[in-house]
């Protein structure tokens, strides 16, 4: 019997090789196993196949035949888990494929979404509060202090009849109020239950009447019947602060100040600039928004519109013309019809706080108010 047979058997018959030595290299790389043994039991000679007994040797190719048939099985089942893994590799990334995509996407809407809700910076909202006033400024080109005054004695009393009322109210009531006294030496010297009976119609009348004897007594005692031009000096007087002190050094001796009064500070809060509510806190934050330059105009701006559009309950938010910049918008109506039947003043067509307004007021379609006791203006 020969060996060719059996090695082809085993190592594959391209792999035979001439020589019967060759054996020795081929059992050198052979894999530990009964394979191996077979091989090396057949390779002997025809000496050991001779003396081995027929069925013993037919026994023995057997295993070499099984093992021969094993190898195969072995690799295939070997690469068998390695196909499977490979075949669960790309179906784990077609998997991973969309969670990927939405992990690439998810931070473009966290972005979106952050952006819209990140706060504003003071630098935004400083370079919005200054368009806002560059808007008014057109808007109201003739805005002015909505008091009738003379001197300044005048508009010291009148701001501070002006407490918890209407700058109409007042300027019906001063001229009744000024012929009687036109001296802050008159008004020292006045009997106290007429003076409560002229100014009555401004409210709070008993506290007023005190605070006019106080502060003309003051005038007359410690600046000589003159108004100081000193924010320093007018604080000292009874009645007065500096929402008072700022109307009068603004609008009579062209020093500039900031009039915190209701519809400044609510406007101002409304429109984010500040959320304080201390008007002396609030004419702070404000100084430090806008120049000197513009802090007696910006007051009168901003109560105008307040006045005539930016109302405390029910805002004109479809006839305002600053909507864009405004971060409140829609808390009045927003319907530009109905909206437009909310304006006041001049806005609307109707008469405005003072008896004698400026000229620009006039030019722009204002009308005057009537006196007291005349036909009912709006309010």
């Amino acid at each position: 019997m020969s060996n060719t047979p059996v090695r082809a058997q085993v190592k594959g018959a391209g792999q035979v090789t001439a020589g019967r030595n060759s054996a020795v290299g081929e059992q050198a790389a052979a894999k530990p196993g009964k394979a191996a043994e077979a091989v090396t039991a057949t390779s002997a000679g025809p000496t050991a196949a001779k003396k081995a007994p027929g069925g013993k040797a037919a026994v023995a190719k057997a295993p070499a035949k099984r093992a021969a048939g094993k190898t195969p099985a072995k690799k295939a089942a070997a690469k068998a888990p390695v196909k499977k893994a490979a075949e669960r590799k790309p179906s784990a990334k077609a998997k991973q494929a969309p969670e990927a995509a939405g992990a690439a996407g998810a931070p473009a809407a966290k972005k979106a979404a952050a952006k819209q809700a990140k706060p504003e910076s003071h630098l935004s909202m400083v370079r919005r509060a200054r368009r806002i006033n560059r808007a008014l400024a057109e808007v109201y080109p003739y805005a002015h202090p909505e008091l009738d005054f003379e001197n300044p004695f005048q508009l010291l009393v009148a701001t501070v009849l002006s407490a918890q009322t209407t700058d109409l109210r007042v300027n019906q009531t001063t001229p009744a109020l000024f012929e009687a006294y036109p001296t802050p030496e008159d008004m020292a010297a006045a009997v106290p239950e007429e003076l409560e009976e002229i100014i009555r119609p401004t409210g709070f009348f008993r506290a007023k009447a005190r605070s006019l004897l106080g502060l003309s007594a003051a005038l007359r005692d410690d600046f000589g019947g003159e108004v100081p031009g000193r924010i320093e000096d007018l604080v000292t007087l009874p009645g007065v602060g500096r929402k008072t002190a700022n109307v009068v050094l603004g609008n009579y001796f062209g020093v500039p100040g900031i009039t915190v009064d209701t519809h400044f500070g609510r406007l101002v809060r409304r429109w984010k600039w500040t959320d304080e509510e201390d008007p002396v806190k609030v004419e702070a934050v404000v100084a430090e928004i806008f120049p000197k330059t513009e802090w007696t105009m910006l007051s009168h701006r901003v109560i105008f519109h307040g006045r005539r559009i930016c109302h405390s309950r029910k805002p004109a938010c479809g006839a305002c013309p600053i909507a864009a910049l405004c971060p409140s918008y829609g808390v009045g109506e927003t319907d530009p019809e109905k909206a437009e039947k909310l304006l006041k003043y001049e806005k609307s067509g109707h008469p405005g706080q003072r008896l004698k307004p400026p000229q620009s007021f006039l030019d722009a379609g204002g009308r005057p108010a009537p006196p007291l006791g005349a036909a009912a203006a709006e309010k």
